[in-house]
C-alpha cells in the first residue's frame, strides 16, 4: 500500500467538487498519439530478454531519469526531482470478472539504445511500456513513458503510483506532496503534485485517462494511491499510443493549472518528433563513432554499447548552462540518491580515455570544462558535484574535494586527448588552470618527493590496518601515501611534460620529466617487496609500507607510458584464483586477514579494476589472462541492468552487490579501454601523425576491423589480417598517417605494417558463470615462448579437464605436448586437452606444447 500523501489544501478538493472555472471546461484536452512506434525502425544494436523480475532497468538521458525493475515497475525523475516510484498497473476485462495485476504478467524485455520495452503479456491483451528519456526536446521532456495498447476484450487499466516530489539528496524537500485532479475538456485531465507551497510543482497526465481515488475533504485522512484509469476500446483505440507525460515547474508564474497544462500539451505535441529525434541521435552515435568488427559479434556489442552507456551518462545541471558525466545510476530505493547520480571528477577522467578513443572529443572537452569551472583557488580539482549542490551549502560539505586523484588524473586525460585530437589551442587556452594543477599536485609531497594523502584521499575512503596496542584486530586508518597515487603521479608527470611541450614550456617540460624520473626510482626502492616479490599497498607516516596485495600497482601501466620493474611474480598472482574470480579481479587478495568479499573496499571485485588489471596484463605480454578479465567486463554487459555494466559484485559469489549502482559510468568504460589500449595495443599521436599498434589478438580470430577510430579530426578504419606467420595491419581513410608499432621485427610501409607472428598462439574461452556460483574456471597464470616451445602455466579445480585452442601459424607444424592431447585441426585451431589431478581446490600444472 502507498504511503500516506501530505495534507491536501481544502481549496484543491473544493476547486474539484464545486467546479471553477479554470478546472472546468477551459483547459483542451490533450489526445493521445497516433502509434508512430511502429513506424520508426528499431535500432539494431538491440537486447532482447526474458524477463528476470527483480534485475534491474534504467532509461537515462539529459534531463531525466527511469529507473526500476525489468518487471515494470519504476521510478521517475525529472533532475534534481524525483516525481514518484512505484508506477504498476492493474487490468479489469469485461465479463472477466477478475483483475489482473500486469506487472505479474511482464513477459519480455527489449533495450534499445534511445528506448527501453518491456511487455506484458496476458491471453487477453498486451501492453507495451516504451521508456524514452530524449537527448533534445522542443517541449523540454525529460522522460516519457508510452503506452502500446491490443486487447481481444475491451478493458480498464489502472495506472497507479506513489507521489514522491524529492529532491536528490542532499537538498531539502517538502513532506508528501498533495495530487489535485484538474479537468479538461472531454473528461480527462492530469494531475498536479504540489509541496507545502506554490514555489514548486509536477504535472502528470495519460491523455484520455480519468482520476482514480478522489478522497473528498471530508473524509479520515488515509493511504491512497494516485491513479489514471484508462478504458480501452480494442475497436478505436488499438492503434493510438498514450503518453504518460511528466513536467516540473519552479515559481509561481510556472506551478499554475493553466502553465501545467500548457508544458504538458507542448509535450503531447512535441512527441512524435522527440521520439524519432532520439531514435536518429543514437543511430549517428553508433554509426559514427569507433565500433569493432571481430568474428565475436557478442564483444562488437558490448563495445558499441559501452560507448552508448557512457553517452546517456551525460547529465545537465540544473541551472541548464553545463552538460556533464554522472558515475551511475540505480533506483533510489526510497530515499533521495539515485546510486550515484552526482558527477564526480575522478570517475569522469578515469572514462575520458575510453571516450577520447571513440571520437567523443565534445564529451571529453564540457567534462573538463566542467572540472576546472570548479578548480579550487589552489588548484585541486573537484571529487563530486551534487545535481542539487547549488541549492544547499555544498561549499561547507565534505564532498567535494574529499579526495585528491582527480588533480592528477586531469593532465593524463588531457594529454590523451591532445594525442587522439591534435587540439592543441583546447590545452593551450586552458594552459594557466592545468599550471595551476600542477602546483597542487606537486606542493604536497612525502618526503619522498610523491605526492600524499594529507589534502585527500588516494582511492579508498577507509582502510584497515593491524592494531598497534598490542590487542588483536583491525582498525580504520588512512595511508599517508598510496601505490595508486604514486603510480599516477609518475604519469602525471610525464603527461604534464608533453602539455608543456606542445604549448611551448620547455622548462616545465623539462622539471616534470624530472620529477617523473625521481618518482620510478623511489616507487622501486620504497614500494617493492623483495620477499614477498610484490609491491606495497601503500607507505605510512612512520615510514613502514602496508604490505596488502592489492591490485592497485596495476595502475602503473595505465597511460602507456611507464611500468613496474619487477612484476612478474605479481602479475602471477593477479591471474590465479587468489585474486581472479570467474567474473573480474578482487580489490585484494583473498588470503588478506581482513578480506572481506562483501565489503566496499575489502574484497569485493569492480570492473574498473577488472580493466586496470586487463590492461596492465596486455601491456606486460600476458594476454591470455588479459583477455580472460577483458571479456568478464564484456559479457557483463549483458548480465544485470542490459546495455550497461554494473558497479561492484561480490568476492565470493557471482552476484551484484545490493547497493552497486547498475549502470555505472566507468564500469562500461572498461570494456572500451582493455579492448583498444589493451588487446590492440592502440597509442596515437596526432601532433606527429603517427599511431603505434601492439595487438595481441585472440587465437581463434583470422581478421578483425576497427571502424570509425578517431585521428584528429579525421577518421579511419584499421584492418588486421593474418597471413600465415605474419599480421597485416591497414589503415584506410586518414592520409598521412604512419603506422608504427613496438613489437621486434615489425616492418612499415606508411600506413600499412606487417607484424610477425609467434609459430603456435594459443586462445582460450571465457564466459560468466551462473548467478550464485563460486570461482571454477581454468586461470593461465603465465606464458612464455622460449626457442621452438610454448609453456604455460595453468590452474584449474582438481580432476577437471580443460581445453586450450592452439593455432598454427608457420606451415608443416607437428604440434606435441606431453601433458595434453592435441585433437584434430579444425578451421586453423586445434584443440589441446589438460587433465588436472583430483583435489577439492585450484590445482596448478605446466603444460608446454612443442613444433
Amino acid at each position: 500500500m502507498p504511503r500516506a500523501k501530505a495534507f491536501i489544501p481544502r481549496s484543491l478538493f473544493l476547486a474539484a467538487a464545486i467546479g471553477s472555472p479554470v478546472a472546468f471546461g477551459q483547459m483542451s484536452s490533450i489526445p493521445p498519439l497516433p502509434n508512430f512506434v511502429r513506424t520508426t525502425p528499431a535500432n539494431p544494436l538491440s537486447i532482447r530478454r526474458e524477463v528476470v523480475a527483480e534485475k534491474p532497468m534504467s532509461v537515462l538521458g539529459p534531463r531525466g531519469a527511469i529507473l526500476g525493475e525489468q518487471d515494470g515497475k519504476f521510478e521517475a525523475w525529472i533532475f534534481p526531482w524525483k516525481i514518484f516510484e512505484n508506477m504498476r498497473i492493474q487490468a479489469d476485462m469485461q465479463d472477466y470478472r477478475v483483475p489482473i495485476d500486469v506487472n505479474d504478467h511482464v513477459s519480455g524485455i527489449d533495450v534499445q539504445p534511445d528506448r527501453t520495452i518491456i511487455t506484458y503479456s496476458h491471453a487477453n491483451f498486451t501492453v507495451r511500456q516504451i521508456m524514452v528519456a530524449p537527448k533534445s526536446s522542443k517541449a523540454d521532456a525529460a522522460v516519457t513513458v508510452y503506452f502500446q495498447i491490443e486487447a481481444v476484450r475491451p478493458m480498464t487499466l489502472t495506472f497507479s503510483f506513489d507521489t514522491e516530489m524529492q529532491r536528490a539528496w542532499p537538498a531539502p524537500y517538502d513532506d508528501k506532496p498533495s495530487a489535485a485532479w484538474i479537468p479538461t475538456e472531454g473528461g480527462s485531465g492530469f494531475y498536479v503534485l504540489h509541496g507545502t507551497t506554490s514555489e514548486h510543482a509536477a504535472a502528470l497526465a495519460i491523455p484520455g485517462a480519468e482520476p482514480g481515488i478522489l478522497p473528498p475533504y471530508q473524509e479520515r485522512a488515509a493511504e491512497w494511491p494516485v491513479q489514471f484509469v484508462l478504458h480501452f476500446e480494442p475497436k478505436t483505440d488499438t492503434d493510438r499510443l498514450y503518453p504518460l507525460l511528466m513536467a516540473v515547474g519552479n515559481g509561481d508564474s510556472n506551478t499554475s493549472d493553466v502553465a501545467m497544462h500548457a508544458k504538458l500539451a507542448a509535450m503531447d505535441a512535441s512527441a512524435e518528433a522527440d521520439y524519432r529525434a532520439n531514435a536518429d541521435y543514437y543511430q549517428k552515435l553508433v554509426n559514427d563513432h569507433a565500433s569493432l568488427d571481430s568474428p565475436d559479434a557478442s564483444l562488437n556489442a558490448a563495445f558499441s554499447w559501452a560507448a552508448v552507456a557512457i553517452d546517456q551518462l551525460r547529465v545537465v545541471t540544473i541551472d541548464g548552462k553545463e552538460q556533464a558525466l554522472t558515475a551511475g545510476f540505480v533506483d533510489s530505493g526510497g530515499a533521495a540518491r539515485p546510486g550515484f547520480g552526482w558527477f564526480f571528477g575522478r570517475d569522469a577522467l578515469w572514462t575520458l580515455y575510453a571516450v577520447n578513443s571513440y571520437g567523443g572529443f565534445d564529451t571529453t572537452k564540457e567534462e573538463i570544462e566542467f572540472l576546472l569551472h570548479r578548480q579550487r583557488d589552489d588548484g585541486k580539482i573537484m571529487h563530486e558535484w551534487s545535481q542539487s549542490a547549488t541549492l544547499v551549502d555544498w561549499k561547507s560539505m565534505p564532498y567535494e574535494y574529499a579526495a585528491a586523484d582527480a588533480t592528477e588524473l586531469l593532465p593524463m586525460a588531457m594529454n590523451d586527448y591532445l594525442n587522439i585530437s591534435g587540439d592543441t589551442e583546447f590545452i593551450r587556452t586552458h594552459w594557466d588552470q592545468i599550471v595551476k594543477a600542477w602546483g597542487f599536485q606537486t606542493g604536497h609531497d612525502s618526503a619522498d618527493g610523491i605526492a600524499n594523502n594529507s589534502q585527500g584521499t588516494g582511492w579508498v575512503e577507509s582502510w584497515l590496518r593491524a592494531r598497534t596496542d598490542g590487542q588483536s584486530g583491525w582498525v580504520p586508518t588512512m595511508p599517508e601515501q598510496e601505490i595508486y597515487m604514486a603510480a599516477m603521479d609518475e604519469q602525471a608527470s610525464l603527461a604534464f611534460a608533453r602539455l608543456a611541450d606542445a604549448t611551448g614550456h620547455s622548462d616545465l617540460a623539462s622539471q616534470a620529466r624530472d620529477r617523473a624520473g625521481r618518482i620510478r626510482a623511489v616507487i622501486e626502492k620504497d614500494y617493492y617487496l623483495p620477499d614477498q616479490q610484490f609491491y606495497a599497498f601503500s607507505r605510512n607516516a612512520d615510514g613502514t609500507t602496508d604490505n596488502t596485495a592489492t591490485i592497485f600497482p596495476s595502475v602503473a601501466w595505465w597511460d602507456g607510458t611507464a611500468s613496474l620493474a619487477q612484476p612478474k611474480s605479481m602479475l602471477n598472482r593477479w591471474a590465479s584464483s587468489e585474486f581472479s574470480t570467474d567474473w573480474g579481479t578482487r580489490i585484494l587478495s583473498e588470503k588478506t586477514p581482513f578480506y572481506d568479499p562483501i565489503s566496499y573496499h575489502q574484497g569485493s571485485v569492480w570492473p574498473l579494476f577488472t580493466g586496470w588489471v586487463s590492461v596492465a596484463e596486455y601491456r606486460a605480454g600476458r594476454p591470455l589472462s588479459g583477455y580472460a578479465h577483458l571479456m568478464q567486463n564484456a559479457n557483463l554487459t549483458y548480465a544485470q541492468d542490459l546495455g550497461a555494466t554494473t558497479e561492484l559484485l561480490s568476492g565470493q559469489f557471482y552476484q551484484v552487490l545490493g547497493r552497486s549502482t547498475a549502470h555505472q559510468l566507468w564500469s562500461s568504460a572498461m570494456v572500451i579501454s582493455p579492448i583498444l589500449r589493451g588487446m590492440f595495443g592502440l597509442s596515437w599521436n596526432v601532433p606527429e601523425s603517427s599511431l603505434s599498434v601492439a595487438p595481441q589478438l585472440p587465437a581463434s580470430w583470422d581478421h578483425v576491423t576497427l571502424r570509425n577510430l578517431p585521428f584528429g579530426q579525421g577518421k579511419f578504419d584499421l584492418n588486421f589480417t593474418r597471413r600465415g606467420q605474419s599480421l597485416v595491419v591497414t589503415a584506410t581513410g586518414e592520409a598521412g598517417m604512419k603506422l608504427t608499432s613496438p613489437v621486434p621485427g615489425a616492418k612499415s610501409l606508411g600506413s600499412t605494417i606487417t607484424l610477425p607472428l609467434p609459430a603456435v598462439e594459443a586462445g582460450i574461452h571465457s564466459e560468466l558463470p551462473p548467478f550464485g556460483d563460486q570461482t571454477r574456471q581454468m586461470k593461465v597464470i603465465d606464458q612464455e615462448y622460449s626457442g621452438r616451445a610454448l609453456t604455460l602455466t595453468l590452474a584449474a579445480w582438481g580432476g577437471t579437464t580443460q581445453q586450450i585452442d592452439l593455432r598454427a601459424n608457420a606451415p608443416k607444424l607437428k604440434l606435441t605436448s606431453e601433458e595434453g592431447t592435441i585433437g584434430e585441426e579444425k578451421n586453423g585451431v586445434s584443440p589441446l586437452s589438460v587433465s588436472f589431478p583430483g583435489g577439492d581446490a585450484y590445482v596448478t600444472k605446466t603444460v608446454t606444447i612443442r613444433w
